[in-house]
C-alpha cells in the first residue's frame, strides 16, 4: 500500500491510500455516474467519497473518472494507522515561512509547487490553495516542510468526527421530564425517574413571564436537518451548507438526520403540538456538515459571527489525538467566543462525548467553551458521558430514561430493533415525527437552549458571564465526596444545570448585581497518545489507551542562540551573482548569524555566502552555501547535506539574490 508521512500540529501523522474509496467533486447539476459503484459519504471537506469499480485499480479508476466532464476534482482517500475513518484533502494548505523571509521569496516557492494564496495574515500564516498545476496537497506539505525557508506547512485535512447520540438502552410536553420531572412518565408510570431531576426549565419560563426572546438565534452545527418539520418549520435563519457555502442544505437519509433531534431539544416551537424545546422561541441557525477541515471550520465559525449567532450548539468531536483540534482551530472558536454578538461573546457549547473516558471530548476543552456531559433520569452520572478537569455542567439525558425529540422525515431509526422499538425503546408509538433521542448529544442543546433562557433575561451578558452563571447556580448532584473544596467535580463539572436559578442570577445581574464566579479548575487536555490497531470491519468510536500525564510543555529559551564562544575569525570578500546556491535560512541578528556560519562549514565542509538585504523594514541576513557554478554541483551538495541531517534547502540562482 502507498503511505505518505504528513506534518501536522498533533505530530507526524501516517496516512495509507486506500485501494477502494476516492473523493470526487462534482458539478452542482450532475446526475449519477456509471463509473461510481457506491456513495459513501455525501460530504468530507467538500468531495464525495465514493468507491469505483472494484475490478479496476484505484489510480486507474480515478484517472478514468476525472476525465468525465462531470467531475471537476477527483483526489485519493486515506486512512490513518490504525483506524477505518477516510481522511481526504481539502486542498487547503496553511504555511508559516521563516523568520525573515521576503515575500518574492515566498512567491518564489509557492510558484514552483503552482500553490494560490487566499490569504496572508498578520500573525504569518498564509492560506494557499492547489491549483490543477500543483501536485497533490499532501506531497506539497510534505516538500515544503523539508525546506529550511519554511517554518512549518500543515495540509488541511478532512475526517468524519464523532456524533456524540447515544441510542437509548434502558419513552408531548407532559413527557419532557428533563425539563421538570414530577418522578414517573405520563403512559409510563410503571417507569419510576427521581422526583426533581431535571433542568427546571419549566420554572425559568415561569420566573422570565415567557418561553424566551425571539431575538436570541440559537446555531447548530451537525449533519441532517428536517427543516419541515412541523416543530422547526418557519424558524430557520442564516442556513449554511458548509462544505459548498450555500444556503441550500441537502435531506435524506445519506445526509444524516442527527440534527433535527438536537435542534429540537434547544429551540422546538411551542405550536400546541408535539413536542417543545428549552427555548421555544429562539430562532435556528442551522450549519450542515460536521469537518474536521481547518478551512471549512473557520467558515462555520465566522458564518455564525457574521450572522449574530447568540448561543453555538456543537454536539460532536473526537477524542482521538492525531486529529485533535489545531491553532485554527482554536482561533476560529475562541473568535466566536470574543467577538460575536457584536463583542460580547457567541456562547459556544460543545459535547463532552460518550466514550466513558476520564477525558473529555478535545473540542469541548478549548478554553471559553461550555463543556456538558449528561446526568440521568435519576440524577446520577451517566456511564457513558466522559469524566474530567474542563467538564462545565451536566445536564439529563438517557441513561435511566430518554429524551423524546423530533425525527427527520427521512431517519431509519433503530435498523436493529423490531419494527415497534425502531424509534421508541418501550415500542409505544408517540407518532410519526418523534424518537427517544440522548447521549451528550441531547444533554449539549438542552443547555444551548437553556442559554438562550438566560440571554433574553438579560442580553447584555457577555458569553464569560453566560458560562459562569451556568456553573455557579449548577445543582450539586452525587455524592459529596465527588466534589473538591472548591465545589468541582470531574464527574458532574459544578453540577446538573438548573435553568430556574440560571435565569434568577441573570436578572440579578441585569439589575446591578455584582458576580463572584466559581474558581475554575484548569482543564487538562487529554495526552497524545497512540491509538492502537482496532476491528477495521465496521466503524467504531477510536479507543485510546488508559491515559498517562502529558509531558510538560517545553520552556520558551530565554537565552540568546549564541551560546560558548563569542570569538570568530572571518574575512569578507564579494561575491559575482552568478552560478547557484543552496539557502538554507534566514536570520536577523548578525551574532547569530556568525554562528550558524561557523557551524554550517564545520558540519557539511562547504563554503557559506551571506546576503545582506531589508525585509520589511528590518536587516536581512540571507544563509547559502557556496556558489556552485553549475545545477549539478548545486544538486550534489544539497544530497549530502540530507544525509548529514540537515533540511532539504533551497536551489537559488545567484543572480536572483
Amino acid at each position: 500500500m502507498s503511505k505518505i508521512n504528513i506534518p501536522s500540529e498533533n505530530g507526524e501523522l501516517i496516512l495509507t491510500k486506500s485501494t477502494k474509496l476516492v473523493g470526487l467533486k462534482k458539478q452542482v447539476e450532475s446526475k449519477d455516474m456509471a463509473d461510481v459503484d457506491a456513495q459513501v459519504i455525501p460530504d468530507l471537506g467538500g468531495f464525495e467519497v465514493v468507491t469505483l469499480n472494484p475490478e479496476d485499480n484505484v489510480d486507474d479508476a480515478l484517472d478514468r473518472v476525472r476525465a468525465h466532464e462531470q467531475v471537476e476534482v477527483g483526489t485519493h482517500v486515506y486512512f490513518a494507522e490504525g483506524d477505518n475513518r477516510p481522511v481526504v484533502a481539502t486542498g487547503m494548505i496553511y504555511c508559516n515561512m521563516a523568520d525573515g523571509v521576503g515575500k518574492d521569496e515566498r512567491q518564489v516557492i509557492f510558484d514552483a509547487f503552482a500553490l494560490k494564496i487566499l490569504e496572508d495574515r498578520e500573525d504569518g500564516t498564509v492560506v494557499c490553495t492547489v491549483t490543477p498545476k500543483s501536485p497533490n496537497p499532501l506531497k506539497v506539505a510534505a516538500a515544503l516542510t523539508k525546506l529550511s525557508m519554511v517554518e512549518k506547512a500543515y495540509p488541511d485535512l478532512d475526517v468524519p468526527l464523532d456524533q456524540y447520540f447515544m441510542e437509548p438502552r434502558d419513552g408531548l410536553l407532559p413527557h419532557a421530564w428533563h425539563f421538570e420531572n414530577k418522578g414517573f412518565v405520563t403512559d409510563v408510570p410503571s417507569f419510576r425517574l427521581k422526583a426533581g431531576a431535571d433542568a427546571k426549565v419549566k420554572a425559568a419560563w415561569r420566573r422570565l413571564g415567557n418561553l424566551g426572546s425571539s431575538s436570541i438565534i440559537v446555531a447548530v452545527i451537525d449533519n441532517g436537518f428536517d427543516l419541515n418539520h412541523p416543530d422547526l418549520r418557519g424558524k430557520t435563519v442564516a442556513p449554511l451548507s458548509i462544505s459548498s457555502g450555500g444556503a441550500t442544505l441537502p435531506t435524506g437519509t445519506r445526509f444524516g438526520d442527527h440534527a433535527t433531534p438536537c435542534a429540537s431539544v434547544a429551540v422546538a416551537a411551542a405550536n400546541g403540538t408535539g413536542i417543545v424545546g428549552a427555548a421555544p422561541n429562539a430562532k435556528l441557525m442551522p450549519l450542515h456538515g460536521l469537518t474536521y477541515s481547518k478551512f471549512l471550520t473557520e467558515r462555520m465559525f465566522s458564518h455564525c459571527i457574521r450572522n449574530k449567532a447568540d448561543v453555538i450548539s456543537c454536539s460532536w468531536g473526537t477524542i482521538d489525538p492525531r486529529y485533535r483540534p489545531g491553532t485554527e482551530h482554536e482561533r476560529a472558536i475562541r473568535k466566536a467566543l470574543t467577538t460575536g454578538r457584536n463583542g460580547k461573546g457567541s456562547v459556544v457549547v460543545f459535547a463532552a462525548g460518550n466514550e466513558g473516558r476520564e477525558y473529555i471530548n478535545y473540542y469541548a476543552n478549548i478554553p471559553g467553551v461550555i463543556a456538558v456531559g449528561a446526568s440521568t433520569s435519576s440524577d446520577t452520572h451517566a456511564r457513558y458521558s466522559n469524566r474530567g478537569n474542563g467538564l462545565s455542567v451536566v445536564a439529563p439525558s438517557d441513561g435511566g430514561w430518554p429524551i423524546l425529540a423530533a425525527r427527520a422525515g427521512w431517519d431509519q431509526g433503530n435498523a436493529g430493533m423490531p419494527s415497534n422499538k425502531r424509534y421508541y425503546v418501550d415500542g409505544i408509538d408517540r407518532g410519526p415525527h418523534y424518537k427517544h433521542f440522548g447521549g451528550t448529544s441531547s444533554a449539549t442543546p438542552l443547555v444551548a437552549g437553556i442559554c438562550a433562557l438566560i440571554l433574553s433575561a438579560n442580553p447584555n451578558l457577555k458569553s464569560s458571564e453566560v458560562k459562569s452563571i451556568l456553573e455557579r447556580t449548577a445543582d450539586k448532584i452525587g455524592n459529596r465526596w465527588d466534589y473538591n473544596s472548591s465545589g468541582y467535580s470531574t464527574k458532574y463539572g459544578y453540577g446538573r444545570v438548573n435553568a430556574d436559578a440560571a435565569v434568577k442570577e441573570a436578572l440579578r445581574m441585569k439589575n446591578g448585581g455584582s458576580t463572584s464566579a466559581p474558581t475554575p479548575t484548569p482543564p487538562v487536555i487529554p495526552p497524545v497518545i497512540t491509538t492502537p490497531p482496532r476491528d477495521t470491519t465496521r466503524p467504531t468510536t477510536p479507543t485510546p489507551p488508559t491515559p498517562t500525564a502529558p509531558a510538560p510543555a517545553p520552556t520558551t529559551p530565554t537565552t540568546p542562540m549564541v551560546t560558548g564562544t563569542n570569538l570568530f575569525r572571518f574575512s569578507v570578500s564579494g561575491q559575482a551573482r552568478a552560478g547557484f546556491g543552496l539557502q538554507v535560512g534566514v536570520n536577523n541578528e548578525f551574532a547569530n548569524v556568525l554562528k550558524q556560519v561557523e557551524q554550517l562549514e564545520r558540519k557539511h565542509g562547504l563554503p557559506v555566502l551571506v546576503n545582506i538585504s531589508t525585509v520589511n523594514g528590518r536587516t536581512a541576513f540571507k544563509i547559502l552555501i557556496g556558489p556552485f557554478s553549475t545545477r549539478a554541483q548545486a544538486d550534489a551538495a544539497k544530497r549530502k547535506m540530507i544525509s548529514q541531517g540537515a533540511r532539504e534547502p533551497w536551489l537559488r540562482p545567484l543572480n536572483t539574490i
